[in-house]
């Protein structure tokens, strides 16, 4: 895991949701969600999914390489997330 950044910044509900859970998938399936894993679990579209990761990636939460499926790296500790709900 990468250094832990913007520790102070806070996220939002929606945001710590979504960030618990790719802490979560990744430490179970031993790889980042895809996009489409993110959209079935939250029930929303697609579109809807990759806003919230650009969103993140901005925000500076996460981090990603361009072109490359499942790459997103987790840049929050673990320990400020929310339980996933």
């Amino acid at each position: 895991m990468a250094a832990v950044s913007r520790a102070a910044k806070a996220f939002t509900p929606t945001q710590g949701q979504y960030l618990a859970f790719i802490h979560l998938y990744t430490r179970l399936h031993r790889r980042p969600p895809a996009e489409t894993d993110m959209q079935e679990y939250f029930r929303v579209s697609p579109p809807s999914v990759h806003q919230m990761v650009l969103t993140l990636e901005r925000a500076g939460f996460i981090r990603r390489q361009p072109r490359v499926a499942r790459s997103i790296e987790m840049l929050v500790d673990p320990k400020s997330l929310p339980e996933l709900l």
